[in-house]
C-alpha cells in the first residue's frame, strides 16, 4: 500500500494492551500493498520508450516503442485487467491472432474504432467494433500484453520459457480463488475513462472468439500509485497514502536496474524478453468492516505513517525518508522496505477495488495489486515472503487472487507485433 510503518519505535514500550488488531485477527497474507511506499517500489512516467510528463486526460499514448506502454507510463485512473486461455492449438492461427490484436490496440490506443468500425458496413454482417467508445476520447488509453507459464506448455514452447517466470510459491495466509488466478496470457487496459479500458478488452476478446476465451477479470479505480513525482500521492482503500516512494519517470536508471530486462539476463532462449518486464498480479481482498472499528493510533501503528500528512514515524513530510529502527517490527513499511529484502525493489501499478458483497453484509473490496520488475525471483517473491511472515496489516488483508505473466518487449513500428520476437523464427 503505501510506504508505511508503525509509529512506535523498537526500543518503545512493547507491551501494550491487546489491541483490536491481535483480538480481531483476521487471517491474511503478507501484503505487497506496500512495498512500493515502502521506499523501493520503482513508478514512471514514461510512455513506451521515452520520459512523459502527465498528459491532458483525453489526450493519446503512443502505442510503439523499446517498451510496452502501460508499465512505465503515468498512470491512469481507470483499469480493466483480462486472464485468457488460449483455445486454439493451431500455432499460425495464434500468431495471426497476435497480429490482429496489436492491429486493433495501435487503433485503439490512438482513438480510432476498430477494422471498418461499428456502422456502416454489410448490415448483413457483425460490425468490426463494438460502438460503445464512439464519440469519446483515447482518454490514455495503454493495452499491455503477458504470456503466462502455461502458454509455454503449447505450441513448442517450453525451451523458450524464462528462468525468471517461475511459478510463484504458496505463501502463508494465502487463500487464492483458482477461478481468479493464472491464466495463458493477459491483457491490461489502463485509461482515465473506464468505458475506454472496458471498450479495449471487450473488443480484443471478441476479436479473439474461438481462439482465446476470457478466465477472469477485474475492474480498478482509483489508482493506489502515481509515476509522477508532482502529483499527489492517492490513497487506498484504507485511507493511507499509497505508493509515496515510486520512482519518478526521469528515473531511467533504477528502471534499467530494476524493471527492464537487459540482454545480459537472457540466455539464448530467452532473449526475446530483452526489453521486457515481468508481472505479478494479486487481487487482494481487504477486511474494511474490521479495519474500519480499529482506532486511528492502531492503524497508523499498522502502517506506520499518519494518516494525514502522511509522514513515517518521527518524520513531518510525507516524502522524509523513513527511519526504519523506529518503527515497531511487524510494520509493514519496515518489512516492505528494500534495506529489509536485500535492495528488492519492484514498480508499482495498483488499483482499489470494490464487487459487491460477499453475502454476509460485507464490502467484497480491496487492493488490485500489479508490480513489474526484472525478476520476479528478486522482486515480489523475495519481498512477499518477508511480509507473509509478520506483517501488521496481515490481519486485514488476504490474497485472494495471483498469477505471474512475462511482459515482451514493445511494438516499435507498425510492422511489429506483440510478441514476434517469440513467435517469428526469423527473429
Amino acid at each position: 500500500m503505501t510506504d508505511t510503518t508503525t509509529d512506535v519505535s523498537v526500543g518503545s514500550d512493547n507491551s501494550r494492551t491487546p489491541s483490536r488488531r491481535s483480538l480481531l485477527a483476521v487471517g491474511g497474507a503478507g501484503l505487497a500493498l506496500g512495498a512500493a511506499a515502502a521506499g523501493g517500489a520503482v513508478a514512471v512516467t514514461r510512455t513506451g520508450d521515452d520520459p512523459q510528463p502527465v498528459a491532458d486526460s483525453g489526450g493519446a499514448v503512443s502505442f510503439h516503442g523499446a517498451h510496452q506502454a502501460g508499465i512505465a507510463t503515468a498512470v491512469q485512473d481507470r483499469l480493466h485487467f483480462a486472464s485468457f486461455d488460449v483455445k486454439t492449438d493451431d500455432r499460425d492461427e495464434f500468431v495471426q491472432l497476435l497480429k490482429d490484436w496489436t492491429k486493433a490496440a495501435s487503433r485503439m490506443t490512438e482513438g480510432h474504432a476498430v477494422g471498418e468500425g461499428a456502422y456502416g458496413g454489410l448490415p448483413e454482417a457483425p460490425p468490426d467494433d463494438t460502438g460503445e467508445a464512439l464519440g469519446l476520447k483515447p482518454s490514455r488509453l495503454t493495452l499491455t500484453i503477458g504470456f503466462g507459464p502455461s502458454l509455454f506448455e503449447k505450441f513448442g514452447l517450453a525451451d523458450r520459457r524464462p528462468e525468471a517466470l517461475v511459478d510463484l510459491p504458496k505463501f502463508p495466509g494465502d487463500n487464492l480463488d483458482k477461478a481468479r488466478s493464472d491464466g495463458d496470457l493477459c491483457i491490461q487496459a489502463c485509461a482515465d475513462d473506464p468505458q475506454i479500458a472496458v471498450h479495449a478488452i471487450r473488443n480484443l476478446a471478441r476479436i479473439g472468439f474461438g481462439k482465446v476465451a476470457i478466465r477472469w477479470s477485474q475492474l480498478g479505480f482509483g489508482k493506489t500509485s502515481s509515476t509522477t513525482p508532482d502529483a499527489q500521492t492517492p490513497r487506498n482503500l484504507m485511507g493511507f497514502k499509497d505508493g509515496t516512494r515510486n520512482i519518478a519517470g526521469t528515473e531511467t536508471a533504477r528502471l534499467d536496474q530494476h524493471v527492464w530486462v537487459g540482454a545480459k539476463d537472457t540466455d539464448a532462449n530467452s532473449a526475446w524478453m530483452s526489453g521486457g518486464s515481468y508481472l505479478v498480479a494479486r487481487r487482494i481482498r481487504m477486511n474494511i468492516e474490521t479495519w474500519d472499528r480499529t482506532s486511528l493510533q492502531e492503524q497508523e501503528d499498522v502502517f506506520g505513517r499518519d494518516k494525514g500528512e502522511g509522514a513515517p514515524v518521527g518524520k513531518a513530510k510525507e516524502r522524509d525518508e523513513p527511519f526504519l529502527k523506529a518503527m515497531k517490527p511487524d510494520a509493514h513499511v519496515r518489512l516492505a522496505h528494500p534495506d529489509s529484502n536485500a535492495g528488492a525493489t519492484i514498480l508499482r501499478r495498483g488499483y482499489s477495488f470494490t464487487d459487491g458483497t460477499d453475502g454476509l453484509g460485507r464490502l467484497e473490496a480491496g487492493l488490485f495489486f500489479l508490480a513489474y520488475q526484472k525478476d520476479v525471483r528478486k522482486g515480489f517473491i523475495r519481498v512477499q515472503r518477508n511480509l507473509s511472515r509478520s506483517d501488521a496489516l496481515n490481519e486485514y488483508i488476504q490474497h485472494v487472487g495471483s498469477a505471474v505473466f512475462a511482459v515482451p518487449p514493445g511494438v516499435r513500428d507498425s510492422g511489429d507485433w506483440w510478441g514476434r520476437a517469440l513467435f517469428s523464427k526469423e527473429a
